[in-house]
């Protein structure tokens, strides 16, 4: 005698948007998945990182977000929130196409996301959100983590992420997608 098989229901951005607000939730393929709370480390390392970047797009077209901010990443023109299954919440995105902004959030890939690893997170970064950035063709990925005080950076190269470059504090990493643009990690890891 077999089991019945396990019932699956695949979720939507629609859905999403009638959710409680008290819990943030990204949505993987339909699949929904709660998020941590972010540690002060965290926080300070984003701040930092939110503050070099947005200094530099002073009175330029692209603009730097934080979240919580839903990033529809596969979503096309004409695509309503019943039609997308993958939304992600990047600790950081840069995005220069301002067609891909309004008041819900980001649809489509940005141009840069910084994700920040945490003990909750450390799979999901490297392995889940790595292969989603890669498939939405997001220019390039940074990957921060704190513990070792490390930034790998992923740049899309024939539609995958090649080796990444690491960097070490004492470095300055320039953003490939921003004009004159980089990042003082002495500054981002002195805490």
């Amino acid at each position: 005698m077999s089991l019945p098989a396990k019932q699956y229901h695949s979720y939507t951005y629609a859905d999403m948007l009638l959710w409680d607000d008290s819990t943030r939730y990204e949505l993987y393929d339909g699949e929904p998945v709660a998020l941590a709370s972010p540690s002060t480390t965290h926080q300070q390392i984003s701040g930092e990182l939110f503050r070099q970047i947005a200094n530099n797009l002073v009175g330029k077209r692209c603009q730097v977000f934080s979240a919580p901010l839903d990033v529809c990443l596969f979503e096309k023109q004409g695509d309503q929130p019943q039609d997308v299954t993958t939304v992600v919440q990047p600790d950081l995105m840069v995005v220069c196409d301002p067609k891909k902004i309004d008041r819900n959030g980001i649809h489509g890939a940005p141009d840069l996301v910084i994700e920040i690893l945490s003990d909750s997170s450390r799979r999901s970064d490297r392995l889940v959100k790595f292969h989603l950035y890669e498939k939405a063709m997001v220019p390039e990925y940074w990957i921060v983590d704190p513990s070792n005080h490390t930034v790998m950076v992923h740049l899309l190269q024939e539609g995958f992420y090649g080796s990444p470059e690491v960097y070490l504090p004492g470095a300055n990493i320039s953003v490939s997608v921003l004009d004159d643009c980089s990042i003082n990690l002495n500054r981002v890891f002195s805490l």
